[in-house]
């Protein structure tokens, strides 16, 4: 049941990018940008657990999951360092990530080529 709740949830938030993608003028840029604003919001504000709760790592892994991260990041800091870990809580809950992202694209772009379209 865990599998079909993560399949579920991902694919319903997959779904909204998809239709927001195909029926309006949105730039995909401008919807994964609204989308990680709405998991940091919905995660400070501490309306995304339940979603978490309820979805499991479906809906972890879309990039709404990734604003929740910081949220969650944020708020640890917050509690720990105090003020300075408004600055240094979501980068250091979300480096992982980062550095995952920069990893692969430096061996992706060491096997492939680039050219003009």
């Amino acid at each position: 049941m865990q599998w079909f709740n993560a399949f579920v949830f991902g694919g319903l938030i997959c779904a909204v990018g998809q239709i927001l993608i195909d029926k309006t003028s949105l730039t995909p840029a401008r919807i994964l940008t609204a989308f990680v604003l709405a998991g940091l919001v919905l995660g400070g504000l501490g309306l995304y657990q339940p979603i978490v709760n309820a979805g499991g790592e479906g809906a972890l892994v879309p990039i709404s999951g990734y604003g929740n991260l910081m949220a969650e990041g944020v708020r640890d800091a917050l509690r720990r360092d105090g003020a300075l870990g408004i600055l240094t809580g979501g980068l250091t809950s979300t480096a992982a990530g980062i550095a995952a992202a920069v990893t692969f694209s430096l061996i992706a772009a060491a096997f492939s080529r680039s050219r003009d379209k």
